[in-house]
């Protein structure tokens, strides 16, 4: 069944959630740190997709980066819009947005040189092999995120990102603004948000 976005919103009303190895719906569940969907956060991403429509070529799925959530919960979620599934990643955050290195974000930033993540919405842009990579452009579509072009802000795949690390040290290593993910997360999150979808990111 393909939901409308209406009975898409009153689901995350209720609980929308999945867990990081799982791809459907789970509902009732309270522990956000398995994994599962602010019900405010999904709205303001949802109001995003509305609010950018001219700028987003492709609605089917979308990305919710949560940062109200540690590095350690799986917090990059792939949202499907056409059924309610949604499949969670692992993402860090910028070191500028975590300075003491405690694992949570503490602040965004939209200023060069800053490392720090910036929250709102972001468009997908072309694929580029880069310094770590395969790597994802990503343009800023707010003020909070403007100058995410210019600041080469970037889905990439990073060394820092994966489950060894947090049994290590309890938490992510952190990037320079980047949403960074596991390199065995990086071949999902290109193919299902190639150029023209809309990722969010904020706090719940």
């Amino acid at each position: 069944m393909v939901l409308s976005r209406r009975l898409f919103l009153n689901l995350a009303l209720v609980g929308l959630a999945s867990g990081s190895a799982g791809s459907s719906l789970a509902f009732g569940r309270t522990n956000r740190a398995d994994g599962e969907i602010a019900p405010s956060l999904l709205r303001r991403a949802l109001d995003a997709l509305d609010r950018h429509q001219d700028s987003i070529s492709y609605r089917d799925v979308i990305g919710v980066a949560d940062f109200s959530l540690p590095s350690s919960a799986p917090r990059f979620h792939l949202v499907n819009l056409a059924d309610g599934s949604v499949k969670s990643h692992l993402v860090a955050h910028g070191r500028g947005s975590d300075p003491s290195h405690t694992g949570w974000l503490e602040r965004f930033s939209n200023e060069p040189r800053s490392n720090a993540t910036s929250d709102g919405a972001y468009r997908t842009g072309s694929f580029y092999e880069g310094n770590h990579g395969h790597s994802m452009r990503l343009e800023g579509l707010d003020p909070s995120n403007s100058n995410a072009l210019s600041r080469a802000i970037v889905v990439h795949g990073a060394w820092y990102v994966n489950e060894e690390m947090i049994g290590r040290s309890g938490m992510l290593g952190r990037s320079q603004g980047c949403f960074a993910v596991a390199d065995s997360s990086l071949p999902e999150i290109m193919s299902r948000l190639g150029p023209g979808h809309l990722i969010y990111a904020g706090k719940a």
